[in-house]
């Protein structure tokens, strides 16, 4: 049995970064040699030194929603918070719901836009566990075009308590970005710019992306005393057969795939769960711990991830355990920024 405890570790709060850098490249990059058992200290701008020209980069392409709704209990006025989940085919939401009071099956929720202005309403039809709500709106519109309306980015309390400022809209989205459905960034990939991009293509190493809907379990810390007793979440993955083959070219020859993020690694490590890469679309619940045996990256670039958090059991799972406990408090020695507007890790 492993036990989470041994995930922990004290950040001094003044090193959670609150605001990305003004130039996504100058984030720094601690690149950590699985080989060398070395940790250097580089730029994320410094990647097309860093990585090899039969490098393959693996991003993921989701798009953040804007998830995060406000809004006040129609009868009673009092305020309510809360942050949409998913939705099914019948236009049932699944939302996360926050308020005073206890909540009754057929109220009505007034969402608010971003000027506080009222707007649409909620309905509130079946409570599930842990404060959620299947509601449906009264609108015959669809989730994102709702959203996009009444809906704030839903940054992680860790920056500014949630609050999000006009930069974020920009700011909390990768360049990747393509495919909404995500209620948290695939920070990794925000470090990258299209001139960096054109910069490392210009080398010949490629880039393709993948999808995973970034759900709200990824960022919880575990809440349990071992990794076994974890009931890990669910997210939604797509890698497409176009990507999987080049992907199989690429180990072929003899090139490393590279994954730009945790997200990323979690769709290719399902997808080659059998030992060898495939197309794959689907849920994942996947737990990469102890034990694991990775079959399709060969590296990863990441951000700093929080204490206890199934993010950071995959990664010292990946890169080594001692070496990235090591690595994470040379990091908080050198004061690196930590979380999603901070800076970086290239495991290699």
């Amino acid at each position: 049995m492993t036990r989470i405890d041994t995930y922990d570790y004290t950040l001094p709060k003044e090193l959670i970064a609150q605001q990305p850098l003004k130039k996504r490249p100058d984030a720094r990059l601690l690149v950590v040699n699985r080989t060398a058992q070395s940790i250097e200290h580089r730029h994320i701008r410094d990647l097309p030194e860093i990585l090899r020209p039969t490098d393959h980069l693996i991003s993921n392409d989701t798009r953040v929603v804007p998830a995060r709704i406000v809004g006040k209990r129609t009868d009673t006025g009092g305020r309510w918070q809360g942050l949409y989940l998913e939705s099914d085919s019948d236009g049932n939401w699944k939302i996360l719901s926050k308020t005073r009071g206890k909540l009754t099956p057929g109220e009505t929720v007034t969402l608010q836009d971003r000027e506080a202005n009222n707007d649409v309403k909620l309905k509130l039809l079946i409570k599930l566990d842990n404060g959620m709500w299947i509601a449906k709106p009264e609108s015959m519109e669809g989730p994102l075009d709702i959203l996009e309306r009444v809906g704030r980015i839903p940054l992680p309390h860790y920056i500014r308590d949630g609050e999000m400022l006009p930069d974020d809209w920009v700011d909390y989205q990768t360049v990747f970005a393509r495919q909404p459905g995500a209620v948290a960034a695939p920070t990794a990939g925000l470090h990258f710019t299209k001139t960096l991009l054109a910069e490392l293509e210009a080398l010949g190493i490629q880039r393709d992306s993948v999808t995973l809907h970034v759900g709200i379990g990824t960022f919880k810390p575990v809440a349990v005393e071992t990794l076994e007793e974890h009931n890990m979440h669910t997210e939604w993955g797509d890698l497409s057969e176009s990507v999987a083959n080049k992907i199989q070219a690429t180990k072929a020859a003899g090139g490393r795939i590279i994954s730009v993020g945790t997200t990323s690694a979690r769709v290719l490590e399902t997808a080659a769960k059998d030992g060898s890469i495939a197309a794959w679309q689907g849920d994942t619940n996947l737990f990469i711990r102890p034990g694991f045996e990775f079959h399709a990256i060969d590296g990863l670039l990441t951000n700093f991830h929080l204490p206890k958090s199934t993010l950071l059991v995959l990664v010292r799972t990946f890169g080594g355990d001692d070496l990235i406990k090591e690595a994470y408090q040379e990091a908080i020695r050198e004061e690196y920024r930590f979380f999603s507007y901070g800076d970086a890790m290239l495991i290699l």
